[in-house]
C-alpha cells in the first residue's frame, strides 16, 4: 500500500469522528451525570421510604441531605462513585489481556480491518443497550458500561496500528493530531445534539446513548470503506490462534532489544495513566465537588454548567491537539510531551483547591489545551519508535496494554483512596504522584538507539 495516500488517510482519521462520541457523551459528560441522578433517586427512595418521584422530588426542593450515596451491586452496598471506577478498571483490564493476545493473530491473518469492525460494533452494541439502564437492575446495567469499554478500547489497538502503515515517520504527528481534531469536533456536534434533545425537546437523556450506538457504527463506514484489509498479502493458513501467540513472543523478543521503546513506554505508563484517570473521573469528581447552582424549579444541581465545562475541554482539546503537533516539531516530541506533564501536575494541584464553578472553568480550560496534545503525541512518539516491521498490530499492542494497565491502576487509585479516606478530592493526590513519575521517567529515553545514527525528531537536533 502506498504510504501518504490521502484517501486512506482521509478514512483513517474518520474513525475518530465516529468513535469519539463514545468518549464524550458515554465516559465523560450525560452518562456520568445520568448515572449519579438515577442511582441517588434510588438510593434515596429505599432510604427514605419514599413511595412516589413527587415525594423524592419534594425533598430535592427542600434540601434534604441524602448522605453518603451507595448502591447494591450483587449484594455488597457499595458507593455510586467508586462502583463506577471499578467497572472501568474491570474493562480495562481485560483489554489489557486481550489486545496483546488478539494483536498477534491479527499479524499473522492480516485481519487487522475485522478485529476493528468487531470491537467497534460490540461497543456500539453495548452503548445502545444503556437506554435500558435501570437502578434496580444495576447488575446488568453495569455489563453494558463494562462491555461498551471492552469494545471502543480494543478497538483503538487495531486502529492505532495503521498510523505506521499509511504515512511516513514525518508526518505521524501531524496525522495523530488530525485524528484527535477530527475526534473532538465530531463528539462536540454529537453532544450538542444531544443536549438540544434533552434541553429543548425535553426528551430523555437515555435515547442519547442509541444515538451514540448508531453514529459509531454509521460514521465508522467511510473508514472500513477505504482502509484495506490484509496490507502485506499474508496467506491464510491452519492454526492461526497459535501462529498468534508465536509472533507476539517474536515481537516481544524485539521489543526487548529496544532501549529507547521500552524507557518511553515506562514513562508513558505513568503519565498517562493521570491524563485517561482525569478524562474517565473528571465528571464524577466535578458532579461532587463543586458547588454548582441548583435548579430553582427541581431543587437539583444544575448540570447545564458542568457540560459547557466539557464542552469548552473538547474545543480547546481540538486546538491543542494541533499546537502540540506544532510545538513538537519546533523542540522535539520528548521536550513538548515534558511540557505538557508539568503542566498536568499543576492542574492536579489546583484541582484540590478548586470549589465554584468559575474556578472549575479555569481549570477545565488547562485541561483542555493539554489533553488533546498529550494524547495525539503520545501516540505519534510511539510510532516513530517503532522498527521496520510489519507486526505493527503486536507492537501496538504493547502500547494498548500498557495504557490499559495504567488506566486499572489509576482509576481502582482513584476509587479506593476515595473509599478509604471518605472524599473523592484526596484521589487527586494519586494522579499528581503518576504524573511526576511519569514527567522523571520521560527524561531518560536515549535520544537514539545505539545502532542509530538519527534522533528521529524525538529531541531537537538543531542545538547539538
Amino acid at each position: 500500500m502506498e504510504k501518504g495516500n490521502k484517501r486512506i488517510i482521509r478514512g483513517w482519521v474518520f474513525y475518530d469522528w465516529a468513535n469519539s462520541v463514545y468518549n464524550l457523551v458515554i465516559s465523560s459528560a450525560i452518562f456520568p451525570i445520568f448515572y449519579d441522578k438515577v442511582t441517588t433517586r434510588s438510593f434515596a427512595m429505599k432510604k427514605f421510604g419514599y413511595t412516589s418521584d413527587e415525594q423524592y422530588d419534594e425533598a430535592v426542593r427542600t434540601g434534604v441531605d441524602f448522605g453518603e450515596v451507595t448502591v447494591d451491586f450483587f449484594g455488597a452496598q457499595i458507593s455510586n462513585s467508586v462502583l463506577f471506577s471499578y467497572v472501568l478498571s474491570a474493562s480495562f483490564l481485560v483489554v489489557a489481556f486481550l489486545s496483546p493476545m488478539l494483536s498477534g493473530i491479527a499479524d499473522v491473518s492480516g485481519n487487522k480491518k475485522r478485529f476493528l469492525q468487531f470491537f467497534c460494533y460490540m461497543g456500539a452494541i453495548a452503548c445502545m443497550s444503556l437506554y435500558f439502564f435501570d437502578a434496580e437492575r444495576l447488575e446488568l446495567g453495569m455489563l453494558s458500561v463494562f462491555l461498551a469499554s471492552i469494545g471502543f478500547w480494543n478497538s483503538l489497538v487495531f486502529y492505532n496500528a495503521y498510523l505506521p502503515e499509511i504515512a511516513e515517520p514525518e508526518d505521524h504527528d501531524r496525522i495523530s493530531a488530525r485524528g484527535f481534531t477530527m475526534g473532538y469536533i465530531g463528539s462536540m456536534v454529537l453532544l450538542i445534539l444531544c443536549l438540544l434533545w434533552i434541553q429543548l425537546a425535553k426528551q430523555p437523556a437515555y435515547w442519547c446513548f442509541v444515538f451514540v450506538g448508531v453514529w459509531w457504527i454509521f460514521f465508522s463506514q467511510f473508514t472500513y470503506r477505504v482502509l484495506p484489509n490484509n496490507i502485506y498479502n499474508k496467506p491464510k493458513t491452519k492454526g492461526t490462534l497459535w501462529k498468534g501467540f508465536r509472533e507476539l513472543r517474536h515481537v516481544a523478543g524485539e521489543f526487548g532489544k529496544t532501549v529507547r521503546l521500552k524507557r518511553y513506554l515506562l514513562a508513558f505508563f505513568f503519565f498517562n495513566t493521570g491524563v485517561q484517570t482525569v478524562m474517565l473521573m473528571a465528571t464524577i469528581f466535578a458532579n461532587k465537588e463543586i458547588s454548582w447552582p441548583v435548579d430553582p424549579v427541581t431543587g437539583q444541581k444544575d448540570s447545564s454548567g458542568l457540560i459547557i465545562a466539557i464542552l469548552l475541554i473538547q474545543i480547546l482539546g481540538a486546538v491543542g491537539a494541533f499546537v502540540m503537533s506544532r510545538l513538537s516539531g519546533r523542540i522535539g516530541n520528548i521536550r513538548t510531551l515534558g511540557v505538557s506533564i508539568v503542566i498536568w501536575i499543576g492542574i492536579c494541584v489546583a484541582a484540590l483547591l478548586v470549589h465554584t464553578p468559575v474556578e472549575f472553568y479555569i481549570l477545565a480550560s488547562s485541561v483542555g489545551v493539554v489533553m488533546g496534545g498529550v494524547q495525539a503525541l503520545a501516540r505519534s512518539t510511539y510510532s516513530k519508535l517503532l522498527p521496520e516491521t510489519e507486526d505493527h498490530a503486536s507492537y501496538f499492542s504493547f502500547y494498548d496494554a500498557t495504557e490499559k494497565i495504567g488506566i486499572v491502576v489509576g482509576t481502582f487509585s482513584f476509587g479506593f483512596l476515595e473509599a478509604l479516606l471518605g472524599s473523592i478530592r484526596y484521589s487527586v493526590l494519586a494522579v499528581t504522584a503518576f504524573f511526576v513519575i511519569g514527567f522523571v521517567l520521560l527524561w531518560f529515553v536515549p535520544r537514539m538507539e545505539s545502532n542509530r545514527k538519527q534522533a528521529d525528531g524525538l529531541l531537537d537536533t538543531t542545538n547539538e
